[in-house]
Order: C-alpha cells, then sequence, then structure tokens
C-alpha cells in the first residue's frame, strides 16, 4: 500500500492579512518533509469560490512550487476541474509541471461541484458529465499529437500543436473523481485511476475493488486512446498521535471538512464575503455526526490506524490518502502526526508493497479470477454516514474496539 496527503487548503474565519500566505508556506512545508519521510503522493484539490472550505483555485502553482522543494514525492492534481477550464491551458499546465517535477505528475480529472463553482463560468451542472466526457476525448491526444483538432458539441478547435509536451510519455497517469462511489465502477470501464472517499467498511472495500477490476477488464470503454492506470485510492480523515484519545482531541478539523461539504453541497453559496461557516460549525460539530465521522476515519495511536489499515490492505486497496490539513488544524500538529505516521505505520505497509504488486500483475493479466460481489448494499461513503450516537471520546475508543473485535470474531 501506498499513502498520500491531501490539500484543501482550508482556512476558516477569521481571516486576518497573513492567513492565506502562512497556509500556503505551511503545505509547502508539509509536503517537503513527506518527501524526507517517505510518503509517496502528495494531492491538490481545484475548487472556486468555497469559501473556508477550499482557497485552491490555482493547484498548478501551488504545485509548481513544491516540484521545486521535492525530489521524491509525486504530485498529483486531486483533480483539474475540466469543466471550468479551456482544453488546451488543461494540457500545458500539466505538461508544464511535469516538466518542473522531472516526471512526477499524477494527472486526476474532475467535473466540479455544483452551481456554486459552475455557473460563473457559464456551465449547466446538467451538462457537467457530457462536457467532462468529451473534454477528456479532446485533451489526451493534445499531449502526444504534433497537430490536433476537435470538433464536438462542447469544444471546437482548429489543429495546432500543443506545446509543451510532458516529461512522461505518453503523458502522466490518468485518474478521475470518484465523489460519486458508482464512478468507481465507470472508472474502470474507462481505465482509469479511481479517486474516492474512506469505504463504509473493509467488506465495502473489496466489493469496490473487485467491481472496478472486473469492469476494468471485462467492459472496457476508454474515452480517448490512453494506457489504462488501474489504481483505487481513498482519501480519509487522519490525525496520528501517542493515544487513540489524543488523536481524536486534535482530529476536529476532519469534522469541519465534512461539514463544509455538506454545506456547499446542500446551500451552495451564501452572499459572497457575508458567510461564516465556521461560526454555523460550531453547533454542529457537538452533533452525533461528527462524534461518529471521529470512528470513520484513519484516527487514533499508531496501533489504532495499523490495525484499520490491515483491513483495507486485505481488500487490495492501492493507495490511502490522509487528510489532516482541515479546519483549524495546527501546523505542529499536522507535522508531528506525518512523522509518527511514516515512522510507526508505514513501514509494515510499504513492505508488503511487493506482493501488492504480484497481485495486481495476475489480477490483470487473467491469473488471478475476482468474484462478482454485490456493491449495492455499500453504495455509499463512509463520510457520508447518517446513522450514528452520541459519544465521548472515551466511548469512541471502546466503539473502534468493539467494531474490530466483531470483524475478527466474523473472521474466526
Amino acid at each position: 500500500m501506498k499513502f498520500g496527503i491531501f490539500y484543501e487548503h482550508q482556512i476558516p474565519r477569521p481571516w486576518g492579512a497573513e492567513s492565506e500566505r502562512e497556509l500556503l508556506q505551511n503545505s509547502l512545508s508539509q509536503i517537503e518533509l513527506a518527501d524526507r519521510i517517505g510518503f509517496d503522493y502528495a494531492w491538490c484539490v481545484e475548487h472556486h469560490f468555497l469559501e473556508e472550505y477550499s482557497h485552491c483555485s490555482a493547484p498548478e502553482v501551488f504545485l509548481g512550487a513544491a516540484s521545486q522543494r521535492t525530489e521524491r514525492i509525486r504530485l498529483g492534481h486531486g483533480v483539474i476541474q475540466l469543466t471550468t477550464n479551456q482544453p488546451h491551458r488543461v494540457a500545458e499546465k500539466v505538461a508544464t509541471l511535469d516538466l518542473l517535477s522531472n516526471g512526477r505528475v499524477e494527472f486526476g480529472m474532475g467535473e466540479g461541484a455544483g452551481p456554486a463553482e459552475l455557473h460563473p463560468f457559464s456551465i449547466r451542472v446538467r451538462d457537467k458529465r457530457d462536457r467532462w466526457e468529451e473534454a477528456v476525448k479532446a485533451i489526451i491526444p493534445m499531449f502526444t499529437e504534433s497537430s490536433w483538432e476537435f470538433h464536438g458539441e462542447y469544444y471546437d478547435f482548429p489543429a495546432r500543436n500543443v506545446v509543451p509536451k510532458p516529461y512522461q510519455k505518453p503523458h502522466p497517469p490518468l485518474w478521475v473523481a470518484c465523489s460519486n462511489i458508482q464512478t468507481i465502477a465507470k472508472a474502470g470501464e474507462w481505465g482509469l485511476g479511481a479517486l474516492g472517499f474512506t469505504f463504509v467498511s473493509p467488506e465495502a472495500a473489496t466489493a469496490w475493488v473487485n467491481r472496478y477490476y472486473n469492469e476494468l477488464l471485462h467492459n472496457a470503454n476508454r474515452l480517448a486512446d490512453y494506457p489504462p492506470n488501474p489504481n483505487i485510492a481513498m482519501v480519509s480523515g487522519f490525525m496520528c498521535a501517542e493515544t487513540d484519545e489524543e488523536a481524536i482531541e486534535k482530529a476536529a478539523g476532519w469534522t469541519f471538512f465534512i461539514f463544509a461539504l455538506s454545506y456547499y453541497g446542500r446551500k451552495g453559496v451564501d452572499a459572497p464575503g457575508a458567510g461564516n461557516l465556521w461560526e454555523e460549525y460550531q453547533e454542529w460539530r457537538q452533533t452525533d455526526k461528527a462524534r461518529e465521522a471521529l470512528i470513520g476515519g484513519l484516527i487514533g495511536s499508531p496501533e489504532t490506524i495499523r490495525r484499520k489499515l490491515r483491513q483495507y490492505r486485505e481488500a487490495h486497496v492501492d493507495q490511502v490518502i490522509l487528510l489532516n490539513q482541515a479546519g483549524k488544524t495546527s501546523h505542529k500538529d499536522i507535522c508531528e502526526s506525518l512523522q509518527l505516521f511514516a515512522e510507526e505505520v508505514m513501514p509494515e505497509f510499504h513492505g508488503e508493497e511487493e506482493a501488492h504488486q504480484a497481485w495486481k500483475a495476475g489480477v490483470l493479466d487473467g491469473s488471478i479470477q475476482l468474484e462478482e460481489l454485490d456493491t449495492q448494499p455499500y453504495d455509499i461513503f463512509s463520510h457520508q454516514n447518517e446513522d450514528i450516537v452520541r459519544l465521548t471520546p472515551e466511548q469512541l475508543k471502546a466503539q473502534m474496539a468493539a467494531k474490530d473485535a466483531a470483524r475478527a470474531a466474523e473472521a474466526d
């Protein structure tokens, strides 16, 4: 299993004159640390107008800076909004970053969110999937063709040679955002890496991993001429500390992430510049939903996190992407959490990567057959789970242990 870190660039109110500058500089320092201590990926979103939730509207600039402060960590667009970007500019930005990073780019592609983001770009929400698919078809040949033209419903342009070309050949690995879990099946069909949230359970992870590979192998429908990127990555709330209680105490940022994500999905944008998400979050953070969120994430001591990760390893998830730059989590807590995880947790799973790649090779060449499992009972990501109870931090730890013991009993 490989590990990434994830950036929305959250910055709850109140803001000061230095808030955004400090956020970006701290994030670069965290990626620099992650590079030194062995993390595999750093992922960065693209969002527009989503105050407090995400101030990451120019990820190519941020990742360009990160490329000059790191040596080995791969730099992921998780994702570029193809709907709000002109196709030629997407290809140009991805190729330039790939050259600057000496071939360390991962190219994730997404549709954008709802009206809050799309309407200012004169994009209708109802068109975003069709527009996204057409953009993929328009963009990918730009990486290799010296003369490329396209004539579609949404994009129509004459032949040009898009320069520069990427360092990786034919282009960086391709991924798609799977904010809707059903898109995992489409990602397999398209031959794209799947970027999604934490599954509701290890059983759900197994079912969806099997579904993904079976779609990739038996129902292939590439959108363009590109090599497949068979990978499943899941984003999870994260905080690693010496004890479960300490980690839970420091992980409030993850609950703000979930609240803000739900808020913009439910209400859209308030009057620009006039809202206060952090203030509205204060009541919600004491609810059952907020407490349950702390159970679902990778939040706890090294042993607790190892135990959870082993369950996803058994499901053959390729990568776990850790999100702890969220809410008002401090730079110090983020760095200490990454360091402890790298020292106490990551070596076990990095050490098993060779065996995982052998399993994947067997799946792809047909020597390992994956059972067709029913994904319908698991048609949800865990951060959307609303079946919750009110718990204290001590009760949270007890519930984590109870869930693990129940699974162990079932296995016996």
